[in-house]
């Protein structure tokens, strides 16, 4: 890996010196999120940008919890950080994943790259919330719940300035924040527009982590891919047997106005679509019901009626009552 050389103790005081300033400038963080970032790293965790010290790796038994609270979530997210890692790690980039403590609980490395990593602190059992590291893109990206890139000096300590981080926030089948898909880089000739590319790549890997989540949290449902669905987020609905909707991505609940209560009684789906509540129609329910019998016929009246358990006669009626057509 072509690496920067570690910041020395000039550079580290003028990286200092302008985060301080910037931090205690309350026009700066009204202007620039990094800023603000860095005003919450100062005035609210109470860091020093010179802070020479990393936190320590937690315990075997204190890792192990954290990966246990994650059981479902790890095993989705293993798959698309080997395809991520395959796309970039002979770039020299690291693939982690953060739990929503900013906890790394699995990462993807080159064993040539391993030793940088391993001394920036980017390492299993190891936090990187904002409160213990300040601005970095795992850190960051759970306080503003968004995609971020924190490329090199936008970290808050001067010991992280070597790296380029890409973060991504990954919502929960409930909508909840639940982790970060982070690609972090210690190559000193990684170019912004490089990062900001690596940070699209990282974006729709975490969408993919959803969506699969989500699936797998709503089994024996039909997953209805609403619009919008794309890198901005996974526009996911989960449907009943009934076509009840009962579950929902963030975004989903979000663009469709829903809330937890929203399916603690459950809605048909095309009221939620429509957004009107209209009002239940038994002639709307029996049409459909017709309609799929006869799509499983091929239009074959006798074997729709089979299907239905009525006569042929039985089912032309309420054809011509419901004004449904072979």
């Amino acid at each position: 890996m072509k690496s920067r050389h570690p910041v020395d103790r000039a550079a580290g005081a003028v990286h200092a010196e302008r985060v301080l300033h910037a931090a205690r400038s309350a026009s700066a963080a009204a202007t620039s999120s990094v800023a603000a970032s860095w005003s919450r790293s100062l005035n609210f965790h109470g860091l020093a940008p010179d802070d020479p010290l990393r936190q320590e790796r937690m315990d075997a038994a204190r890792f192990r919890e954290a990966c246990e609270r994650m059981d479902r979530l790890l095993p989705i997210a293993a798959g698309v950080m080997d395809r991520l890692f395959a796309a970039v790690g002979d770039t020299g980039c690291s693939v982690v994943f953060s739990d929503a403590d900013g906890v790394i609980l699995d990462r993807r490395g080159a064993p040539g790259d391993d030793d940088t990593f391993a001394e920036c602190g980017l390492w299993t059992g190891t936090t990187w919330s904002e409160r213990t590291e300040g601005t970095n893109g795992i850190g960051t990206c759970l306080i503003e719940e968004r995609p971020v890139i924190v490329y090199r000096d936008d970290h808050f300590h001067s010991r992280n300035t070597a790296m380029s981080c890409m973060g991504a926030p990954v919502f929960d089948h409930l909508g909840r924040l639940a982790a970060v898909l982070d690609i972090s880089s210690c190559r000193d000739d990684l170019t912004k527009g490089v990062a900001r590319l690596t940070a699209h790549a990282v974006a729709d890997a975490a969408r993919r982590i959803e969506s699969d989540n989500f699936q797998a949290a709503f089994p024996g449902c039909r997953i209805v891919v609403a619009e919008g669905h794309g890198p901005g987020g996974a526009m996911l609905l989960a449907v009943d047997r009934d076509d009840l909707l009962v579950g929902a991505t963030r975004k989903a609940r979000k663009t469709l106005g829903l809330d937890d209560d929203s399916f603690r009684t459950p809605s048909p789906l095309g009221d939620v679509m429509d957004g009107a509540g209209r009002k239940s129609d038994l002639g709307d329910a029996e049409r459909g019901e017709i309609r799929r019998a006869l799509a499983r016929a091929g239009g074959n009246a006798s074997a729709a009626a089979r299907d239905l358990g009525v006569s042929r006669a039985t089912l032309y009626r309420h054809m011509a009552r419901l004004g449904v057509s072979r």
